[in-house]
């Protein structure tokens, strides 16, 4: 395997013990806080190149966020690495009790073409922060990212720990065939389950952050100018290459009407009158995927929008109306600059509608009345949520992400990235001596024994709680 000996020299290190530290993993993610500072025009030019980001929407997410998370890994990881001391029972009062947060060793992350450098970096940074060592494969859809990161990473981490490998879909098959502690991987379901395939071979825990089709309801009660701002920002966000963007809107005839003046008024607030020339509006990634998204364009109505050239993997900002439940748009993640408005009676029906279908990675609801927000968050699951607004709860690291059932498994963020990245082992430290205390659960056994047994060990139920 072209790969084993590089695996196996990450084991090395890590068995050596050289990243369990602190200061050690302080020291490789103040690198990396360096790398995003003196890169930063790069990582700008790179993903202009690969898909015409525009630099606020690349500053934003690919640095600005980045740096967030890895200032607040840093603000706190020293509490984060404490043990944890947790309860005891009668018997094991004199003893020490805790939880050790162990890193799990060589972890591989899998990043995708989207966000390159943030979706590689933020599980990056959590890793790192664990203690572990790691091979990160970047896309290799975005070749100018790509190897900016194959050759600066490494001016900056150390390279007995840390590695960066180039690789298509042959080469991470073969790499998939090495024995990983934990694989991290950011894409399409389709190929989580070949990662998790792959995984299983070795009983890897792995975490899949997919996609999927996120639903966004707007009730008759809402500021629509307000809505279709938020929605119209999270929709064309990186040209709609969002894996969290509103995938479709859930509206009332009534709502779709006042929609579609204020969309298309959003619309052209953000991006002038022909959003082709906008210098704040991206393209698409690839020539595949634009024939794909293309495609989407004949359901429902081109309400607003429809312009594509294939040349420059243009997409327009576009809307559908009456998109129904059965068409080409509906039947897979769109990724894309267009957003399909589906025709629901009410809130009831809307809700009966997410729910008849896969678990998505974020749910959005619109409405002026908290409890309508409300009653879509709880009588609905997914990922994430957010009310009257898109996107905005990615910005929180306090929040974590992740998605359920096709969208996802596992979870990351802040603290939960350095959780996903730690075995939480339990450890449970005795006294050598008062070896009386432990004759009771000894040979020969007897009713005595037993009743004693049961009130030092027994946990009884105390009061019912309330939920507020």
């Amino acid at each position: 395997n072209p790969y084993a000996g590089l695996v196996s020299h990450l084991r090395a290190t890590w068995l050596s013990g050289k990243t369990r530290p602190m200061e050690y993993r302080v020291a490789q993610l103040e690198a990396l806080g360096r790398f995003l500072d003196e890169k930063k025009q790069d990582i700008l030019e790179a993903t202009a190149s690969d898909m015409g980001k525009p630099s606020f929407e690349a500053y934003f997410t690919e640095i600005l966020l980045c740096k967030n998370e890895l200032n607040n890994t840093l603000n706190n990881l020293c509490h984060w690495m404490k043990d944890e001391h947790v309860d005891k029972n009668l018997v094991t009062q004199l003893d020490s009790a805790f939880i050790r947060k162990d890193p799990y060793g060589v972890v591989l992350i899998i990043a995708p073409w989207n966000n390159p450098i943030h979706l590689f970096l933020v599980p990056l940074i959590g890793a790192i922060a664990a203690g572990n060592c790691v091979i990160v494969k970047p896309s290799e859809m975005t070749k100018n990212t790509e190897r900016l990161v194959a050759e600066m990473l490494s001016c900056y981490l150390d390279n007995d720990c840390f590695a960066v490998v180039t690789a298509g879909v042959q080469e991470t098959t073969r790499l998939l065939e090495n024995k990983f502690d934990y694989i991290f991987f950011t894409g399409t379901a389709s190929v989580g389950r070949i990662i998790m395939t792959a995984a299983a071979k070795h009983l890897t825990p792995v975490t899949l952050e997919l996609g999927g089709k996120n639903p966004c309801y707007v009730s008759d009660t809402c500021d629509v100018q307000n809505v279709a701002r938020r929605v119209a920002w999270g929709r064309f966000f990186n040209a709609g290459q969002t894996c969290i963007a509103p995938d479709y809107v859930l509206c009332s005839v009534e709502m779709q009407e006042k929609l579609m003046p204020a969309l298309r008024e959003a619309i052209t607030e953000f991006f002038g009158s022909n959003p082709r020339e906008s210098p704040d509006f991206g393209r698409i990634m690839g020539d595949k995927q634009f024939r794909r998204i293309r495609a989407l364009l004949c359901s429902g109505r081109v309400a607003i929008g429809g312009q594509t050239d294939e040349k420059e993997r243009y997409i327009a900002p576009t809307v559908l109306a009456d998109v129904l439940p059965s068409d080409p748009a509906m039947q897979e993640e769109i990724f894309g600059p267009i957003l399909p408005i589906v025709v629901v009676a009410n809130m009831d029906e809307a809700i009966d509608f997410i729910n008849a279908r896969p678990r998505p990675l974020a749910i959005y609801a619109f409405s002026c009345d908290s409890k309508v927000v409300n009653q879509v968050l709880e009588r609905t699951s997914s990922g994430g949520f957010c009310g009257n607004d898109t996107l905005m709860h990615l910005t929180l690291t306090s929040l974590p992400v992740g998605g359920i059932g096709t969208s996802g498994l596992g979870k990351y963020h802040g603290k939960f990235t350095f959780d996903t990245f730690t075995q939480h082992r339990g450890c449970l430290h005795r006294n050598m001596g008062l070896e009386a205390l432990n004759a009771l659960r000894y040979p020969p056994y007897s009713q005595q024994k037993l009743g004693l047994l049961t009130a030092t060990f027994e946990i009884k139920r105390k009061g019912t709680c309330t939920l507020l």
